[in-house]
């Protein structure tokens, strides 16, 4: 069975010290004013966290996916919008070319990326083409020895910072024999004329992350640029989705243990006809949920990574793995908005003021929920893994 082992735990320990650190004292205002803080990347970089499952020739340590996972909730437990920083940093901007790139392209690109001189993005849901990634209306021609792409994107994450160098999309490049459209992957280079990244989106949440719309209009890169094999563009963004829901998991594992705590501190201090307010079942209750919440969670999270792990070594499936990681991301999301919800409720009117953080949390979890597949979709994944007929 699976387990962290201490090397795990020590590194935890060094992930939460760099969070405290680095990202607790300057979270607030960051939050406050929409501020991506792009200094903050290369500090991660130098500590290694975009460099944990990157092997050593390119920069990393060819470390495992459960160390990401832990390095995930760590930077969560502190801020969500930093924690996506690095799950979408890895899973959505390195993890493509690292599994699909040529030599070349892993050699141009992935050393920025690790370092963390730079983020690359990953463009695959558009304006009416989200759980139904089929519906990709983006295009890609190619002509002359490049491809002309045209077509826009919508909430792509890492894709407009001043440090953003590449951005793979999925585009139709031509039609399949079956008549369905062949979809493919290709890079394109932030700063390439006719790529437009369109204005920060005004969220209600993660405001540390950067996110925006990017729109094509006859944007040409090379016939090179295409990564993987032409036509493997939608196998490669399911592979892409399966690692990036144990991730999302692990940043949800860290909004509830970061719930839990500020629950347990906030009912031993918060008087109320002259006692602490956890002396009450209702506050009480609502806390044990929340350990329930967090335990089960990590559980679920680690077991995925774990059979990531296992299946990376050739002991376990692929379809082992989709199944767990949809497991694990629909109950570990749902667990972390209920926990802010509670929480918010354990402090009351406080919990509605901005300056206490579960204000924040509680605006940033909903997306959980949505990203990297939808709960909706996670059931349909799951159903369809026992052989239910229709899913």
């Amino acid at each position: 069975m699976f387990e962290l082992s201490a090397d795990h735990e020590d590194f935890r320990r060094v992930v939460r010290d760099f969070a405290e650190r680095e990202v607790a004292p300057h979270v607030a205002q960051w939050d406050k004013d929409h501020y991506f803080p792009t200094e903050l990347v290369p500090k991660m970089g130098e500590l290694g966290l975009f460099g944990l499952v990157v092997p050593e020739e390119y920069g990393g340590s060819d470390g495992d996916f459960t160390s990401l996972c832990v390095a995930i909730e760590e930077l969560g437990r502190v801020d969500q919008g930093i924690g996506i920083t690095l799950q979408a940093g890895v899973g959505l901007g390195i993890n493509p070319i690292l599994t699909y790139g040529t030599a070349e392209q892993k050699e141009q690109w992935l050393p920025a990326l690790v370092e963390g001189k730079a983020l690359a993005g990953f463009g695959l849901t558009e304006p009416d083409a989200g759980s139904d990634a089929g519906a990709t209306k983006t295009r890609a021609k190619l002509e002359d020895g490049q491809w002309v792409v045209n077509g826009a994107k919508a909430f792509i994450t890492n894709s407009g910072s001043s440090i953003t160098s590449v951005v793979t999309v999925t585009a139709r490049t031509g039609d399949r024999p079956d008549g369905k459209p062949e979809i493919s992957s290709i890079m394109v280079p932030n700063g390439t004329p006719g790529f437009t990244v369109e204005p920060q989106y005004n969220k209600l949440g993660w405001h540390c992350s950067d996110t925006h719309g990017l729109t094509f209009e006859n944007c040409k890169v090379p016939e090179g640029n295409l990564l993987g094999e032409r036509g493997k563009g939608f196998a490669q963004f399911l592979k892409t989705l399966d690692d990036g829901r144990i991730a999302i998991s692990a940043l949800a594992c860290g909004m509830a243990v970061r719930m839990l705590e500020e629950s347990v501190a906030y009912s031993k201090t918060r008087l109320a006809f002259g006692q602490p307010i956890g002396v009450n079942q209702g506050v009480s209750f609502k806390i044990a949920d929340m350990y329930v919440f967090v335990e089960a969670a990590r559980a679920l999270t680690y077991k995925a990574a774990w059979l990531k792990d296992e299946m990376h070594a050739g002991r376990r499936s692929m379809q082992e793995v989709k199944t767990a990681a949809s497991a694990a991301k629909v109950y570990s999301t749902e667990a972390a908005v209920t926990a802010t919800r509670l929480a918010v409720q354990i402090f009351g009117g406080n919990g509605f003021m901005e300056e206490y953080p579960v204000a924040r949390f509680y605006r940033d979890g909903k997306i959980l929920e949505i990203g990297e597949g939808t709960s909706e979709v996670q059931r349909m994944l799951i159903a369809r893994s026992l052989g239910i007929p229709g899913n």
